[in-house]
């Protein structure tokens, strides 16, 4: 058994590095960025990461949006692959909690050629989203698994028809596919969580098993 998860887990990496090579180039800040969050904060992993970076940017620019909300900023990946489709006059709301990463997400932001257009806010969600102006054409949920239901309620009546609400890390680690333990709110939160969002007549939904479970609704 060990055998064969060391073989699944070789393809996958190979698939990821063909998948990349064969997609638009990482843009350098980025790469840098990648780099920095691996050798300076706890649990890396929660980066969105290449090909995900790419795939989110591509979804902006697909839509060229004008307003875009990101629940979740961590190092700021992911908030600087969305920008890349941003209209140019438009806006980039980016939200979290925790303090210890705001230098660092500044510094990129800084960087970045569409520093004037992010908008990065130190806080509860919860209490800010409420305060922050719609209409949002794009939404990325990427924070704590416990209030996705809730973040998607308080995004959706702000989030224009056609707009596209992106919820990420929905398979958690293959956790919702068995019977979660009373203990294990997260995982019972994101079952619950994806049950909702295929009944939900307000958006059509899709869930693509891509790296840790992206689902797109797109709004009515």
């Amino acid at each position: 058994m060990q055998d064969l998860n060391h073989n699944f887990q070789t393809i996958q990496e190979e698939w990821i590095a063909y998948a990349l090579s064969h997609s638009d180039s990482v843009p350098e800040i980025l790469v840098k960025l990648e780099k920095e969050t691996h050798q300076k904060v706890l649990q890396p992993r929660m980066l969105s990461g290449p090909l995900q970076g790419r795939l989110l940017s591509l979804f902006s620019t697909l839509l060229q949006p004008k307003k875009i909300l990101e629940i979740g900023t961590f190092t700021g990946y992911a908030t600087l692959s969305l920008a890349e489709g941003l209209h140019e006059d438009g806006e980039l709301h980016t939200i979290d909690w925790n303090e210890e990463l705001v230098f660092l997400q500044q510094k990129y932001f800084l960087k970045s050629r569409y520093r004037k257009n992010i908008y990065a806010h130190l806080g509860n969600a919860l209490e800010v989203v409420p305060k922050i102006e719609g209409p949002f054409d794009l939404v990325f949920i990427d924070a704590d698994k416990i209030n996705y239901d809730t973040y998607f309620e308080q995004v959706l009546p702000k989030t224009r028809s056609g707009g596209l609400i992106i919820s990420d890390n929905v398979m958690w680690s293959g956790k919702v596919l068995h019977k979660a333990k009373t203990k294990d709110k997260s995982t019972l939160a994101l079952q619950l969580y994806n049950e909702k969002l295929k009944k939900d007549p307000r958006v059509k939904t899709v869930l693509l098993p891509f790296r840790d479970g992206l689902t797109l609704s797109w709004v009515r």
